[in-house]
């Protein structure tokens, strides 16, 4: 295992052997992120899970945690802050 200069937080962190996420996007989350950011996108991916109710099953859901995995760890787009007025329910 290799330290990664993490895109995140900018520090030189253990990095990934092989993706934690399939695709183009495990590969980039090996070149660009570190596991310990990685590791507070799982608790941000459970709290919205567990928030919105969403069943990961679900295609659209997929795509909605994909985005905010993208924002969270890229800063690309915009993700999803946790609206407690919101619980139980997602715009697509």
């Amino acid at each position: 295992m290799s330290d990664t200069t993490c895109g995140r937080c900018g520090q030189t962190r253990a990095g990934f052997e092989k993706p934690p996420f399939p695709g183009a996007i495990g590969q980039r989350i090996v070149a660009q992120v570190c596991q310990s950011c990685w590791a507070e996108w799982l608790k941000q991916q459970t709290m919205l899970i567990n928030h919105y109710g969403l069943n990961v099953m679900d295609p659209q859901a997929r795509n909605f945690l994909t985005r905010n995995m993208q924002a969270f760890l890229f800063k690309a787009g915009e993700g999803e802050d946790v609206d407690t007025t919101k619980k139980g329910t997602i715009n697509w």
